[in-house]
């Protein structure tokens, strides 16, 4: 498999098109990859090995026939542990759902499948996707492929681990307050939050369905490259009726855009929103990123525009919203949760209209701020996480170079405004802290633009890439 598992998915769907490589031998490499280093990182957590490889088999009937294939033939793709795959438990990392199986595919699932990806398996996520680590009371912590003291980030961690190990060319993951684009900082990869509504999320639970009501979650791509990540949204983007809050067809194909980022954009660098504290060797590494696009001929300004800080708001309309959906089984399961989640859930159940008006209230300020930001600039750079990935079981930071943080969401003060304010945002490989660990660069666009985020995040992977520097792990 050490030949092909880093190999871009646009690179691996197009050898299997051409027959260059057969979809049996891509599953069985990475079955192989996974049973070699999942013991130590714990990503997958599910498995559908015997049903993957008859997929194969099916394909490969198909390609000899001469059939006309999908975008994403043959790849091989975990699912995030908080979405539907038939043929495969959705546990939400919770003991009370350890045996819930559902009937269908998420939307994006179904959309993956009729590209021709193959899904092989379930990837770890934290309790309902609450936390910014992976570990839950069902499977365990999840560990990250460039040091396994450390975690991979979260939600979204099983995805990264997947990703950054190459055990798949290609995960499903989401993002409420940076599920997408910690884990992608944490693990050195590529991960971008589209504009709320870009892909449909649809009903939360299929057997008892509730749409959401907080307007933050999104799904969207956690690859090793940006051309992937583009051919991923492609895909999976559009509007369905299980979900009213997706929009229309972006009218674009965001692979055939991305080298078409403009000339001389005024691009703005917030080094901390006003009220974030950063890593000293963090800082260091995105202040390298920032001066590629500097090089790349872009007007790039340090603004000291303060950005409100909603930190404790998103946790608690995020915990709000979760006690909604589990509402009828927090006290029957009370002993079966993990003692995190439960104390969030009572801190949800506490939401009062009084607070979600206040909440409502601060996000009409930031998106006042952001407003203003973008009638000048075209882009905003801030640096993805304050801190490198930490302890894999935790806890958060407590401090950042000797000072306090002053709350756990200060070590990840980055992510959650951009859940709040539904802006497009991305997170791209900056460098190594000293200790030999991801630093990442966020790219923010104005509303919808989730083609520019695209250009400007290939731009810059084509002026520094990263795809050729991977963990080594030994089985």
């Amino acid at each position: 498999m050490k030949d092909l598992a880093f190999r871009s998915a646009f690179e691996l769907a197009d050898a299997v098109r051409n027959g260059e490589l057969a979809p049996t031998a891509l599953v069985q490499a990475c079955l192989d990859r996974i049973d070699a280093l999942n013991p130590a990182l714990n990503a997958f957590v599910a498995l559908r090995r015997e049903e993957a490889l008859e997929e194969a088999a099916v394909l490969q009937r198909q390609i000899v026939a001469g059939k006309r294939l999908g975008p994403l033939a043959g790849l091989p793709v975990g699912v995030k542990d908080l979405e539907d795959a038939t043929g495969l438990p959705t546990t939400y990392g919770s003991r009370p759902f350890r045996d819930y199986r559902p009937t269908r595919d998420s939307v994006q699932v179904a959309r993956l499948r009729t590209a021709g990806a193959i899904v092989l398996g379930k990837t770890n996520t934290p309790e309902f996707g609450y936390t910014g680590l992976t570990k839950n009371l069902l499977f365990g912590v999840t560990r990250n492929p460039w040091n396994l003291e450390r975690t991979p980030g979260g939600s979204s961690g099983g995805s990264s681990a997947a990703i950054a190990s190459g055990m798949v060319p290609l995960v499903t993951a989401s993002d409420g307050g940076g599920s997408i684009r910690i884990p992608a900082c944490y693990v050195g990869a590529y991960g971008l939050k589209p504009s709320f509504g870009r892909v449909p999320v649809g009903p939360l639970i299929a057997d008892r369905p509730m749409l959401p009501w907080i307007d933050t979650v999104c799904y969207g791509p956690l690859t090793r490259t940006v051309r992937d990540a583009a051919l991923f949204l492609d895909v999976v983007a559009g509007p369905d009726p299980s979900d009213p809050e997706t929009l229309p067809p972006p009218g674009l194909s965001y692979v055939d855009t991305l080298e078409q980022l403009p000339a001389r954009l005024r691009i703005a660098v917030s080094p901390g929103l006003g009220y974030a504290r950063v890593q000293r060797d963090v800082r260091r590494e995105v202040e390298a990123a920032i001066d590629v696009f500097r090089a790349l001929g872009h007007e790039v300004e340090i603004v000291d525009d303060v950005f409100p800080d909603l930190g404790a708001e998103w946790a608690a309309v995020s915990a709000a919203e979760t006690y909604g959906l589990l509402a009828e089984s927090v006290e029957a399961h009370r002993g079966e949760w993990g003692r995190a989640f439960y104390e969030g859930l009572q801190q949800g159940k506490a939401v009062t209209p009084a607070f979600i008006a206040r909440v409502q209230r601060k996000r009409a300020a930031l998106q006042a701020v952001l407003a203003r930001l973008f009638e000048r600039c075209a882009l905003l750079l801030t640096p993805t996480l304050p801190t490198e990935a930490f302890a894999a079981a935790g806890p958060f930071p407590e401090t950042i170079d000797g000072a306090p943080i002053g709350s756990a969401l200060g070590a990840v003060a980055f992510t959650y405004p951009f859940n709040f304010s539904g802006h497009p945002a991305a997170s791209v490989r900056a460098g190594f802290t000293d200790a030999g660990l991801p630093a990442g660069l966020q790219i923010v666009g104005p509303r919808f633009r989730d083609d520019l985020v695209l250009q400007a995040s290939y731009a810059y992977e084509q002026a520094r890439p990263w795809n050729d520097r991977w963990p080594e792990l030994a089985a």
